[in-house]
C-alpha cells in the first residue's frame, strides 16, 4: 500500500462573497485572527505526514504564493531581536514541498482537480478545500489517512448538517455503519433539494482519493451550476471500486461566507493567547449592552 504524501488545495476560486476585499486579496489568504486560512490548512497536511501539496490558482493569486515563500531579511530581523515566537510563526510550514499551477478556465471543482493528475501520478492522494478547517485532537486528514489505511480505499470527510442545508453541499446515501463513524456508501449526490436529500451526512472539504479518479473526471459531463462536480465524479467511481465515508471526530468551521469567517475568529480568537482574555471581557459585555437594548 502506497503511503499518502500528496495533497492538493484548490485555490482559483474568485470568492465573489467576500467582495470588495477580495478584489485584490484572495479569500484563502484572509485572517483566522492572525493566520491566512489557506497557512492553517497546510499546517493541517503537514500534521498528518503530508509532504508535497499542489495549490491550484488563478489569476490575482500571487499572495499565495509570496506567503510560502522564504523572506530571509524578514528572518534574520526576527532572529536578531530575539522574537522567537513571530520567527517560529512565520516558518510553521517551512520543511513542505510546495508547487503552484495555474486553473485558466476554472469550471468546478472537478475541473480543478484535474489540472493536478501529472502531479499525483499513481499514488492515492488528499483533496483539501481552503473554505474549511477542521479543529481535531487528531487532524482530519489523519483521520482519513488512518481509514486508508485500514480499507485501502477511498474515503471522503462527512458531516451531519441540518436538513434544510443539505442543498448546500454534496450528500451520501450510506448503505450501513461498517464501525463507529465509517460509511459504506451507496451513492454521493450534489446538492440535492432537502426533500430528495439521503440523508443529512454531508461531504465536507477533505477527501482521500485514488488516482482512478482522473480518467473518471476526464469523462465527466458539467452538472450542477454547469461545472464539472468532483461529487459526481467519485458517485461513479463509487461503482467500480468502492469509496467510503468517514464522520469527522471533531469539530468543522465554515470561512467561505461572511458569518462562517466571523465565528471561525471569534472561536479562534477567544483561544488565542494574545486576545483572549480582552475578547471574553469584550464579549462579556456586548452581551450585556445588546440585551438592556432589547429590554427597552
Amino acid at each position: 500500500m502506497k503511503k499518502i504524501r500528496k495533497a492538493i488545495i484548490p485555490a482559483a476560486g474568485l470568492g465573489t462573497r467576500f467582495l470588495p476585499e477580495t478584489k485584490a486579496v484572495p479569500k484563502e489568504m484572509l485572517p483566522v485572527v492572525d493566520t491566512p486560512t489557506i497557512q492553517l490548512i497546510v499546517e493541517e497536511a503537514k500534521a498528518s505526514g503530508i509532504t508535497d501539496i499542489l495549490i491550484i490558482i488563478g489569476r490575482n493569486k500571487r499572495n499565495i504564493e509570496d506567503h510560502f515563500d522564504s523572506n530571509p531579511e524578514l528572518e534574520a530581523n526576527l532572529a536578531r531581536k530575539h522574537k522567537d515566537k513571530m520567527l517560529k510563526a512565520v516558518q510553521e510550514t517551512n520543511g513542505m514541498n510546495i508547487y503552484f499551477i495555474r486553473q485558466n478556465h476554472p469550471d468546478g471543482l472537478g475541473d480543478a482537480v484535474s489540472t493536478a493528475k501529472s502531479f499525483v501520478g499513481d499514488e492515492p492522494f488528499v483533496i483539501m478545500l481552503g473554505d474549511d478547517i477542521a479543529k481535531a485532537d487528531e487532524p482530519l486528514t489523519k483521520q482519513l489517512i488512518n481509514c486508508y489505511e485500514a480499507t485501502g480505499e477511498s474515503t471522503l470527510a462527512v458531516m451531519r448538517v441540518p436538513h434544510e442545508d443539505t442543498a448546500k453541499y454534496g450528500v451520501i446515501a450510506p448503505t450501513k455503519e461498517i464501525k463507529p463513524g465509517l460509511y459504506d456508501v451507496d451513492s454521493f449526490v450534489e446538492k440535492p433539494d432537502p426533500k430528495d436529500a439521503p440523508s443529512d451526512l454531508a461531504i465536507i472539504g477533505r477527501y482521500l482519493l485514488t488516482p482512478n479518479i482522473f480518467d473518471i473526471l476526464a469523462d465527466t459531463k458539467p452538472g450542477k451550476g454547469g461545472e464539472i462536480q468532483l461529487t459526481d465524479a467519485i458517485d461513479t467511481l463509487n461503482k467500480t471500486h468502492k469509496v467510503y465515508a468517514h464522520e469527522l471526530v471533531g469539530s468543522r468551521y465554515d470561512t467561505g461566507n461572511k458569518f462562517g469567517w466571523l465565528k471561525t475568529n471569534i472561536e479562534y480568537g477567544l483561544e488565542h493567547p494574545e486576545v483572549k482574555a480582552d475578547l471574553r471581557e469584550y464579549i462579556k459585555q456586548l452581551g450585556q449592552k445588546l440585551t438592556e437594548e432589547d429590554q427597552k
